[in-house]
């Protein structure tokens, strides 16, 4: 089964919604943008969970002793850094690292998977001056001709409409959504239950 990861959480509710409804990661953003999180409210919603939900906090080209002093502070599960970092860059941390990498019209980064020493790849949409959460698909056919070495993660303008032929397609070992779950800016409780419902069903 496709595992669930819910980025973009800012508040406890949607952090238990999310969780309650069976999703199997929570994305919380640390770098700039308007899904922000201070790591302060992060741990106080990593410390409130109640199930054994995996947490992911989200970084751009940030100083890796921050990136790892956050990690720490909120009891962070896992790292995924979505920036220019290197695979020396990836190196250093003592929690497991998500690398994304972006595809636009041609596979762009993927050629570059092979380099990163990470637990798990996320693949995003290109979009030049943004680092992800844009709520744009790209070609799922860009992976279907590729082995990974490493779980794979798939992310980019995933929703409840197009979950399942995502997963059909690429059969991911896990799928990233945020704006998919959204209205008007805010994750919306009824759409998050609906992804998670229709990941978990897609064969």
């Amino acid at each position: 089964m496709t595992l669930v990861k819910i980025c973009g959480i800012q508040d406890a509710d949607s952090a238990h919604v999310a969780a309650e409804a069976g999703a199997d990661l929570l994305g919380f953003v640390f770098a700039p943008g308007r899904r922000r999180i201070a790591p302060e409210t992060a741990r106080s919603i990593v410390q409130s969970l109640a199930s054994p939900v995996q947490t992911v906090g989200v970084f751009v080209d940030e100083d890796p002793a921050e990136v790892q002093r956050i990690a720490d502070y909120c009891g962070l599960s896992a790292v995924q850094l979505h920036g220019r970092e290197s695979p020396a860059y990836c190196r250093r941390f003592t929690v497991p690292v998500i690398k994304a990498l972006r595809v636009g019209s041609t596979p762009g980064e993927l050629d570059r998977a092979v380099e990163y020493p990470v637990w798990a790849l996320l693949v995003d949409t290109l979009v030049p001056g943004q680092a992800g959460g844009t709520g744009r698909t790209f070609d799922w056919n860009l992976l279907t001709a590729r082995t990974f070495s490493r779980p794979l993660v798939l992310a980019g303008g995933l929703n409840s409409a197009n979950v399942q032929e995502a997963i059909t397609t690429v059969r991911p070992y896990a799928v990233d959504v945020s704006s998919g779950v959204e209205t008007a800016g805010r994750k919306d409780p009824v759409k998050i239950r609906d992804f998670i419902k229709l990941a978990k069903e897609a064969l």
